[in-house]
């Protein structure tokens, strides 16, 4: 499993991790995969600087562990996937079709690359690339109907004729800065579907044509926003296009603490590097059209 000059140790040493990687169990699971979320941002700012993405893992290696980069769920869940399984992981790709609020519908192109992993018998779903609110900080069990708490709100699984769909509900919402209050990217319902998917094992080569039409298309949410999110010990921040937000899970109870801070063009860089670690080698041209993604 390992490739050419990519290596574990350097993984970890780019997502903090210095746990224990004898067992293949859940705890293990869960730990590395939190150190991941916190250390690797879900982005896309390679399409708002001039950058290709690509899927080939050595690339995406090389973007997430030495230039310290974000990524997309094709990135960052493939890159968990290859690490899991050169750990001695049951892991494989599954991919979803994401709900979209602004439609209203589910989409009809499996744009969402996922993990299944098996542990003892039973699976979990292991997303490291969904970013903002939506993104879940434990590995999930992959069962029907059953509400699973996790510090960014409850989450659950349905399944229906072999389609499952996942489901979040959230809290309250403090905005202390009322200028705010009516964001299109604040999330307006408590409960909000999130993606479908099947169980059909899938491939990195399955989404060679969704890479490209969501880094291309004038209709792909990608290429309408500049999208930059990373999870923290206590809720998650996002720059997208010029509005900074900081989210603080259950600052009161059942409610949530939503900052916001609109930057200058001049500050944007300045708070990548701060806020996010991100370095870009290329010049960002920051956007945010407005509806189609919310936190």
């Amino acid at each position: 499993m390992l490739r050419g000059n990519m290596n574990l140790e350097e993984y970890f040493a780019r997502t903090g991790y210095n746990g224990s990687l004898e067992k293949q169990d859940l705890e293990t699971l869960t730990d590395i995969f939190q150190h991941h979320i916190r250390a690797v941002p879900f982005e896309n700012l390679s399409i708002h600087c001039g950058e290709k993405i690509t899927l080939e893992l050595e690339h995406v290696y090389n973007k997430i562990v030495r230039k310290k980069r974000g990524g997309w769920c094709m990135e960052n869940n493939q890159l968990l996937g290859w690490v899991l399984k050169c750990l001695g992981y049951d892991a494989s790709f599954l991919g979803a079709y994401v709900f979209s609020p602004h439609q209203n519908t589910y989409a009809t192109i499996m744009t969402h690359l996922l993990v299944k992993v098996v542990i003892d018998g039973k699976a979990y779903i292991v997303d490291a690339g969904f970013g903002v609110s939506y993104q879940m900080w434990q590995p999930m069990e992959l069962v029907s109907g059953k509400d699973q708490p996790q510090a960014p709100g409850v989450f659950r699984f349905t399944e229906k004729n072999a389609i499952w769909y996942l489901e979040k509900m959230r809290r309250k919402q403090y905005i202390p800065n009322q200028n705010f209050s009516s964001s299109d990217l604040l999330e307006k319902k408590e409960c909000r579907k999130v993606y479908m998917f099947s169980l059909e094992p899938r491939t990195v080569e399955d989404f060679r044509f969704q890479c490209t039409y969501l880094q291309t298309s004038p209709d792909s949410l990608f290429t309408k926003k500049s999208i930059c999110t990373l999870q923290t010990t206590d809720g998650f921040r996002a720059l997208i296009g010029w509005t900074l937000t900081e989210t603080t899970y259950n600052y009161k109870e059942n409610m949530d603490l939503v900052e916001f801070v609109t930057l200058e063009d001049e500050e944007v860089e300045k708070t990548l590097k701060e806020k996010f670690n991100i370095t870009l080698e290329r010049k960002l041209v920051p956007i945010n059209v407005k509806g189609f993604y919310t936190i």
